[in-house]
């Protein structure tokens, strides 16, 4: 009779811890810890840049930032050149909440797959200078767009840079967009990265970054579309002979994370990455306008390309109708908002 007393003690006890929040699960059967109780983890960074992108050096410094301040129960481990899948395929597995990755550096209309509007900063010719471009992109209405991946797992932390987008090619020099026309072009799987290659008279198709170089030398593709520091650091100037300093689109990363793993974070260590992401996100970007400078140059006399300016009137003109494609995808409102805070910030 004693022992059954004490079991059915035991179970009630249990029982009220369960309803009190005690006994929750988090994925994978593994307890999730209070919401205030600090958490040792090590946060799996995925991208499909090399190690020595400018992903790679702002991602380290992030890490060795949330490491210090967390007094070590915070690490990261990053896996840089496709190791853990495309872009895509990094989107989808931190989605889907698959365990492969904690963390992704991508491209922002990467995202589109699950939040189409999430593409509306990549439209063409949007921004004439990095400073207008980050203002947009740390304003409200990325902010507000970003809010909506949240449903899907993944939670904006920062933006990192990639640059300004530009064409280069095996064999044409592209001056205007009539040189561009029904040429076979890499570009991600961003649909307006396809729609703006389209509008130029180009024939754009997608193929995963890991796979650019070889496609590139073995003729598959003639031409593909980067920032300058994305075809220098890549030697994608061994592969491709012209450069035409396009500048048809500006290239925002999001540095997002698994709003799992964020929710298992305390409020302090919550706050310890939050602010490591920015402080990354800051250096990024000093760090890729420096090297769209340098090495511009550094590809025609390191790389041997023909640099070209294009005449930039011609590309504006051709495109000027891209964003109406989308406006089933944007809504008017959006659209509306965006002319308004452009019209504001010229």
């Amino acid at each position: 009779m004693k022992i059954r007393v004490l079991v059915m003690g035991l179970i009630l006890a249990m029982t009220m811890q369960v309803f009190a929040g005690g006994g929750g699960q988090a994925g994978g059967g593994a307890s999730a810890p209070a919401a205030t109780q600090d958490i040792t983890y090590t946060l799996k960074i995925g991208h499909s840049a090399p190690g020595i992108d400018p992903r790679s050096i702002s991602a380290t410094e992030f890490g060795n930032e949330i490491e210090a301040k967390s007094g070590g129960k915070l690490k990261i481990q990053i896996f840089h050149s496709g190791q853990l899948g495309s872009d895509a395929a990094l989107i989808e597995a931190l989605a889907l909440d698959s365990g492969t990755v904690d963390m992704i550096i991508s491209d922002t209309g990467n995202y589109a797959t699950y939040v189409p509007k999430m593409g509306i900063s990549a439209l063409p010719f949007l921004f004439s200078d990095f400073a207008t471009a980050w203002k947009f992109m740390d304003g409200p209405i990325v902010a507000d767009v970003e809010k909506e991946l949240i449903q899907h797992n993944m939670r904006v932390l920062a933006h990192y840079d990639n640059g300004f987008r530009c064409v280069t090619t095996g064999s044409r020099v592209i001056k205007t967009p009539a040189d561009m026309k029904n040429m076979l072009i890499r570009v991600p799987e961003n649909p307006v990265y396809m729609a703006t290659m389209r509008a130029l008279g180009a024939n754009p198709q997608p193929l995963p970054f890991a796979e650019v170089y070889m496609a590139l030398r073995q003729g598959t593709f003639d031409s593909q579309e980067n920032p300058i520091p994305v075809i220098y650091n890549n030697k994608l100037y061994e592969v491709q002979k012209h450069l035409s300093v396009t500048n048809h689109t500006y290239a925002g990363m999001a540095v997002a994370i698994s709003e799992k793993i964020w929710n298992r974070l305390s409020p302090a260590q919550q706050q310890i990455v939050s602010t490591a992401a920015k402080n990354s996100a800051t250096s990024n970007r000093a760090m890729n306008k420096k090297m769209t400078e340098e090495f511009i140059t550094s590809l025609e006399t390191e790389g041997g390309m023909t640099i070209t300016q294009p005449e930039h009137a011609l590309f504006v003109e051709a495109t000027k109708n891209v964003k109406n494609e989308f406006i089933n995808t944007y809504g008017a409102d959006l659209l509306k908002k965006l002319d308004d805070w452009l019209a504001a910030n010229k």
